[in-house]
């Protein structure tokens, strides 16, 4: 492979072009901004699909107290001269962003949001040189820079910051704010939904009938209902995944990562990446996850066996799909399981959705997958009712996610499950009440249809989570090894699980058979025998929420 300056990580415009690591072009996102004008622009995506760095080369390329042209030479944008000449380092240009506050309760993240209007206000400290600001105005910018601002100066503190740029420059402000609500998310999750809202209304005054305002762009993973936030603008767009407006400056194209894998010599990964990263539908784009194909290509740089891993679910708050199950009734059960065997559903979406009522409908549950990343647009899907969309899980990588957060939730939720009717079974030897249990038990979960053998001995395990049992997993036992072991060390017994899968259902006994044949001719109990008064072996065959279980007793 190619070495190539992978920028994990680095959301700084200047500094990936500064430092010569690898950039794929998204300066169209400029002029595109330009030419679709609005007061306004309002831009909501998954997160790490780029909304930071793209607001980052926004600030760079429009802020008049920089000289940009170097770091844009070579770009797309660079190419338009007359367009750069009328634009590039032309206006006032106040980027802040939002993605880092947060605290238990209220009173720690408005610390946390005064921390981060006085750092911005800092950048401007020649302001308090100026004879074009009054002694009144430097007092307030003062108190706002110490962090100590009154509660009304600060929820106008953006609005006052443009004006005394305008003021100081004689020309217009532009604005950009990024993860805007990032605030109001952490404050739901935390109990103090309220007080935040009241503050990011009061910093939204900024955009409402703001002369000094050039324009604005606002990033988030949410469309907030204008009510709860935007009380009284109009003079915004917005700009979603569903809507084809901007989608090819959010994450990247096929030709895009073709281009990537050709400049480092990596073409022969193209079906993984694609496998695990691809997937997205942005309006009329196809779109992998950014943040997944550079950690993975960057893994490759130093080991060209890499296998894909799951870099987006370290990175995200995967609660939102914990939530969703512990909310499961029948309905979504059944749902869920159409989308791990990668099938689609038809769900109505609503995007004006607000913080507070997340969880208050099936509906804004499914909006919320959506809008997040965690469930794309099936494309070409039949006779799809005009309110409604098809959705699917994207990719291998969030297909991964779901199941995993499934399996954590059956080991959290069977260690509050009555299981002394299987236990007692299982230690008597009484097979067929084994059975009997074991399938009332996979009756209770959340399953998919691409079944496999470790999903069933992720269910044996957690079987025995909480209940005082020692479990081991696919460890050496005789001549190979045992798929779960379970120790009764107070009562000197032990019992030995061999699992087996069918796709066919009329497999199931045959597969029963197989699985205690394996137990015998590989002797898995055979070291047991002197140690334990009791040893208990049980084959076990699976069809997706069916199983038959068969025993010898040693």
């Amino acid at each position: 492979m190619n070495k190539l300056n992978i920028p994990v990580g680095i959301s700084d415009f200047a500094k990936i072009r500064e430092e010569n690591y690898y950039y794929i072009d998204k300066t169209g996102l400029i002029a595109d901004l330009i030419d679709k004008s609005a007061e306004v622009t309002l831009i909501t995506r998954p997160r790490r699909f780029g909304k930071t760095l793209g607001m980052s080369m926004l600030y760079e390329f429009f802020d008049i107290r920089k000289n940009s042209r170097e770091i844009f030479a070579g770009l797309e944008i660079a190419g338009d001269a007359i367009f750069c000449d009328n634009w590039m380092n032309k206006f006032p240009t106040v980027f802040v962003s939002f993605r880092n506050v947060d605290g238990l309760d209220f009173d720690s993240a408005y610390d946390m949001m005064t921390v981060v209007i006085a750092n911005l206000y800092k950048e401007h400290l020649y302001l308090l040189d100026s004879d074009r600001i009054s002694e009144f105005d430097k007092d307030i910018v003062r108190s706002i820079v110490r962090a100590e601002p009154s509660a009304k100066n600060f929820k106008n503190s953006l609005l006052l910051l443009t004006r005394l740029l305008h003021q100081y420059y004689g020309r217009p402000v532009i604005l950009l704010m990024d993860e805007y609500d990032v605030p109001v998310a952490k404050a739901n999750s935390h109990g103090y939904y309220k007080e935040m809202l009241d503050v990011m209304k009061g910093l939204m005054q900024v955009m409402k009938d703001n002369a000094s305002l050039k324009f604005a762009v606002i990033t988030g993973c949410l469309r907030i209902a204008k009510e709860s936030i935007f009380t009284g603008m109009n003079n915004f767009v917005s700009d979603t995944i569903t809507d084809s407006r901007l989608n090819e400056y959010f994450g990247f194209t096929q030709a895009e990562v073709d281009k990537l894998l050709s400049d480092a010599d990596a073409v022969r990964y193209a079906d993984t990446v694609r496998e695990w990263y691809d997937g997205y539908h942005f309006g009329t784009y196809d779109i992998y996850c950014p943040w997944d194909v550079m950690n993975y290509m960057l893994e490759l740089q130093y080991n060209k066996d890499a296998k894909p891993a799951s870099y987006w679910k370290n990175t995200s708050d995967n609660a939102i799909i914990r939530s969703f199950i512990d909310f499961a009734g029948g309905s979504i059960t059944h749902k869920l399981e159409q989308l791990m065997a990668g099938e689609f559903i038809v769900q109505h979406i609503d995007e004006y959705l607000t913080y507070d009522y997340l969880n208050s409908s099936e509906d804004n549950l499914w909006s919320v997958l959506y809008l997040t990343g965690y469930l794309t647009v099936a494309r070409d899907c039949k006779d799809i009712p005009d309110n409604m969309t098809a959705l699917m899980i994207p990719n291998r990588e969030i297909k991964d996610i779901f199941e995993t957060t499934v399996i954590k939730w059956f080991n959290d939720s069977t260690a509050k499950w009555d299981r002394s009717a299987l236990f007692d079974a299982i230690w008597s030897g009484n097979s067929e009440a084994v059975s009997a249990e074991m399938n009332r038990l996979l009756r209770r979960t959340i399953s998919y249809h691409d079944y496999k053998e470790d999903f069933y001995h992720a269910f044996l395990a957690g079987i025995f989570t909480g209940a005082g049992y020692m479990v081991e997993s696919n460890k050496e036992h005789g001549e190979g090894r045992s798929d779960i072991v379970v120790y009764d060390l107070a009562n000197a017994r032990v019992a030995v699980f061999e699992a087996k899968y069918t796709r066919i259902f009329e497999n199931l006994q045959a597969e029963c058979d197989r699985a205690l044949a394996q137990i015998d001719s590989r002797m898995y109990a055979k070291e047991f025998e002197e140690d334990y008064d009791e040893v208990f072996c049980y084959g076990i065959s699976f069809f997706k929420k069916r199983c038959v279980v068969k025993n010898i007793r040693l």
